[in-house]
C-alpha cells in the first residue's frame, strides 16, 4: 500500500525541481523579432477572428458595477483598480468598438487606436495578473465570460510575439518534444519501473486495448511521483482494465495557458487519437487543472467528430466509485481537522466538488470547508501557469497569502488538493511565506487507505 510521500521527501524533490523551473526564463528561446507595426497587427487579427456575436453581445453588456473587483482576488490583495477583471478586456473592446460595432462608424474618432504600449500592458494583465480562474464570471450580474476573453487576450499577445519567457519555453518544449521539463519517454519509463518496484506489481503499458487510459504529466513525473503511483495502485485495486501509453502519456497543455491555439489543438488530438486507438471508454487527466478542461472540452473538436469516451479527473472518477460503492476505502483515526482546496478548472468550471468530499469522508477525515468554496473558492494563486512566471512573484504571493489564510482559518492540519499547479504553488508560497502546512495528493491519500487485507491484484 502507497504512503502519502514524506515531507522530507516533498522538500528535496521540491528544490530540485524548483531549481530547475526557476532557470525556464534563462533557458526559452528569442522571441520572434518583430516591428511594432506587426506585433498590433497580429494581435488586433486575432482579436477580430475571435469577436462573435457572443463575445460582443458581453462586452456591451458591462454596467461597470465593480462585482468582479470584489470576486478577484488581486483586487482583493492589492486594492488596485487596474485589477479589476473587466479592466483586462478593455483593449478588446477598442478593437471592437473601432472595427466591429454597429456604431464603428461613429466611435473610431473618438476611441484611440491599439498601440504596442497597450499590448505590453496587457501582457501584465492576461499573464501575470490573471489564472483565468473564473471567480469574476461567477458574480457578474449580465453573465459575462471574463475568463474566456482573457484567454483571447493571451493567443493574440501570442501572436505578436509578447508571450512571457518561462511559457515560451514550455510552448516550444512542448512543440518540438510533446514533452514538458524534459519528461521524454525515456524517463517516463524510468518512473514506471521506480513505481513498479514500490507497489510490487508490474504496471501495464501500452496495451492495444483497454477500457481506461491513464494520463500522466510532466509534473508528477518529475515531482508528483505519489499522485501517479495512487492513482495506479487504486486502479490496479478495484481491477479495472487500464493502461498507460508511452506515446501519449503527457497531460499537461501548455499551447492552452500560452494562448497557442495551434499547440493547444495538436496535443488534444494526440491524446484523442490515443484514446479512440486503444478503445478507451474513460481517460483519466492528472491532478492537473490545465490539462482537464483542454481534453473534456476540446477533444471533439480537436479530430472533427463526436469521441467514444468520458474524460475524468483523478478526483472525479475515484469519487464517483466511493459514492456508488465500487470503491471502498478504509476509514482511519484522523483526530485532526484538513482542508480541501477546489482548484478552480476542476471544480468551478467541472463542477467536480461532492467526489473529493465523499473520498475524504470515507478516509475518516475531518474536513472543515474554508471561508471560500466550491463555485466560489479563490484560486490558490498559481494557475494558468503564473506559478511559473517570475514576473508575477510578488501577485502570486497576494493570491496565495489571501486562500492559505482561509485555510489556517479553519484549524486545519493538513490540505487536500487535486491539482499539480495548485500543489506546486502552495509548496512554492510555503517557502516564500514560512509556512509549513503539509500539502497532500488525493490520488495518494486515497491509495494510502486502501484495505489492508486486500492486496493489489495482479
Amino acid at each position: 500500500m502507497t504512503e502519502v510521500v514524506s515531507q522530507q521527501e516533498m522538500r528535496d524533490a521540491f528544490a530540485m525541481f524548483y531549481g530547475m523551473a526557476m532557470s525556464l526564463k534563462d533557458l526559452a528561446p528569442p522571441p520572434e523579432q518583430l516591428s511594432d507595426q506587426e506585433r498590433v497587427s497580429r494581435a488586433k487579427a486575432v482579436y477580430l477572428k475571435a469577436l462573435d456575436n457572443g463575445f460582443a453581445t458581453q462586452l456591451d453588456a458591462c454596467v461597470h458595477c465593480g462585482a468582479c473587483a470584489q470576486a478577484c482576488q488581486y483586487y482583493i490583495g492589492t486594492e488596485d483598480p487596474k485589477y479589476t477583471p473587466i479592466h483586462k478586456l478593455d483593449l478588446m473592446k477598442r478593437v471592437y468598438q473601432r472595427e466591429l460595432s454597429p456604431l464603428s462608424w461613429l466611435l473610431k474618432p473618438f476611441v484611440r487606436d491599439v498601440t504596442v504600449e497597450d499590448l505590453h500592458e496587457e501582457r501584465h494583465l492576461a499573464f501575470e495578473a490573471c489564472t483565468m480562474c473564473g471567480r469574476c464570471n461567477m458574480v457578474c450580474p449580465a453573465g459575462i465570460n471574463i475568463a474566456d476573453m482573457v484567454a483571447v487576450n493571451r493567443a493574440a499577445l501570442a501572436q505578436a510575439g509578447l508571450m512571457p519567457d518561462e511559457l515560451r519555453f514550455m510552448v516550444a518544449e512542448q512543440t518540438a518534444e510533446g514533452t514538458i521539463f524534459g519528461a521524454d519517454k525515456d524517463l517516463f519509463l524510468f518512473r514506471i519501473g521506480v513505481l513498479e518496484e514500490k507497489l510490487g506489481f508490474k504496471i501495464p503499458i501500452d496495451k492495444e486495448k483497454a477500457d481506461v487510459m491513464l494520463v500522466t504529466s510532466g509534473l508528477d513525473i518529475h515531482l508528483f511521483s505519489d499522485a501517479t503511483g495512487g492513482a495506479v495502485e487504486t486502479l490496479q485495486h478495484m481491477g479495472v482494465d487500464y493502461t498507460l501509453l508511452s506515446d501519449a502519456y503527457e497531460g499537461a497543455n501548455f499551447g492552452a495557458l500560452g494562448g497557442d491555439d495551434a499547440l493547444k489543438k495538436k496535443l488534444t488530438k494526440k491524446l484523442t487519437e490515443a484514446a479512440i486507438r486503444i478503445g478507451a471508454k474513460t481517460v483519466i487527466v492528472p491532478e492537473c487543472g490545465h490539462s482537464f478542461p483542454a481534453l473534456r472540452w476540446g477533444a471533439a473538436e480537436s479530430v472533427g467528430h463526436e469521441v467514444p469516451f468520458d474524460v475524468s479527473t483523478v478526483s472525479e472518477y475515484f469519487g464517483k466509485a466511493v459514492m456508488e460503492g465500487r470503491l471502498k476505502l478504509q476509514a482511519k483515526d484522523h483526530p485532526g481537522i484538513v482542508a480541501l482546496h477546489d482548484p478552480c478548472k476542476v471544480g468551478r468550471w467541472g463542477g467536480v466538488f461532492d467526489e473529493p468530499r465523499a473520498i475524504l469522508k470515507a478516509c475518516g477525515y475531518n474536513v472543515k470547508e474554508t471561508e471560500s468554496s466550491r463555485e466560489l473558492n479563490f484560486c490558490c494563486g498559481g494557475g494558468a501557469g503564473n506559478f511559473l512566471i517570475q514576473e508575477a512573484d510578488q501577485l502570486k504571493r497576494v493570491g496565495y497569502r489571501i486562500k492559505m489564510g482561509e485555510i489556517e482559518a479553519t484549524g486545519a492540519e493538513k490540505l487536500m488538493v487535486s491539482c499539480g499547479s495548485c500543489r506546486m504553488n502552495f509548496e512554492v508560497g510555503k517557502v516564500k511565506a514560512g509556512d509549513s502546512m503539509p500539502v497532500e495528493s488525493l490520488a495518494a491519500v486515497i491509495a494510502a487507505h486502501l484495505p489492508a487485507n486486500e492486496g493489489a491484484k495482479q
